[in-house]
């Protein structure tokens, strides 16, 4: 008997049947602006509310290509260019901290038991709940929105760190202690090793929250970014703007998800074959 490739807890779907159900919801929703689209603009011309596909194109193009009177920018890449600098610097300093204190916590209890309890305070609090703190703090400029993302992002990284280095068993480090491993070596030889890839996972997941914040600190105080422009460009109710750099936001976020996922494929073998 064949085995069904869509329902059925037993289902199997090939590679083209995977293609043809990962591509349904797009063209589904697709399908279903144009048509709003089309209506709204069959009833009233000037509707900006669902801009056509033409309005939005001509619009990515002038933002993109054309360059800006006052500034002489390209105004696109600039503001995607600041964003992805807020977005790398924060989320890198947030991945290297999670590191180490997540390792440490979850190899020693004594320093579990002193920073897990701080750690799970600052995991709780809303991180743009601070922004005017922050804002006051470390001041309007990249290093605030860069701070927003740190402190958004980091202890989430630094607990899911530490939770899978105590799920390592023991006999791996009692192994390396009786070869003669001091606790350093154990600790950054031959424990850290196999916690890249987690840490990894653990920054694609935070990838969406760091967005989140970039683009909220850019729209509340900024001259650039995607998230200034997209706030400024509502104030005009230029959506034929606001949906482009919209995609654009979600294509990178996207692009940078698969090129994580890609890089630990390659290069951690092991971890995606132990994991799946």
């Amino acid at each position: 008997m064949a085995r069904p490739q869509f329902f059925g807890l037993h289902a199997e779907p090939s590679k083209r049947m995977k293609l043809f159900l990962m591509v349904i919801p797009f063209v589904v929703l697709i399908g279903l602006y144009f048509v709003a689209s089309y209506f709204r603009h069959l009833t009233n011309e000037s509707d900006k509310l669902l801009p056509t596909l033409s309005q939005m194109f001509d619009a990515f193009i002038r933002m993109a290509f054309v360059q800006d009177r006052r500034t002489g920018d390209y105004l696109l890449l600039t503001d995607a260019f600041h964003s992805l600098y807020r977005i790398f610097t924060g989320v890198f300093l947030a991945s290297i901290t999670a590191l180490m204190i997540g390792l440490n916590m979850g190899l020693y209890k004594g320093f579990k038991a002193l920073g897990n309890p701080l750690i799970t305070f600052i995991a709780m609090v809303p991180p743009l709940s601070i922004l005017p703190i922050l804002f006051i703090a470390f001041g309007v400029g990249d290093f605030g929105k860069i701070m927003l993302i740190f402190i958004g992002t980091a202890p989430i990284m630094a607990r899911d760190v530490s939770l899978y280095v105590s799920s390592i068993p023991k006999e791996t480090i009692i192994k390396a202690q009786t070869l003669g491993a001091k606790n350093l070596a154990v600790t950054y030889r031959i424990i850290m090793p196999m916690v890249i890839p987690k840490l990894i996972d653990s920054i694609r997941l935070s990838l969406g929250s760091a967005w989140l914040f970039v683009i909220a600190a850019e729209g509340i105080s900024s001259t650039s970014g995607l998230g200034y422009r997209i706030f400024l460009m509502r104030r005009y109710m230029n959506m034929e703007v606001i949906i482009p750099y919209v995609i654009l936001i979600t294509l990178l976020g996207v692009g940078m998800d698969l090129a994580l996922r890609h890089y630990v494929k390659k290069r951690y073998n092991w971890y995606v074959a132990t994991n799946n």
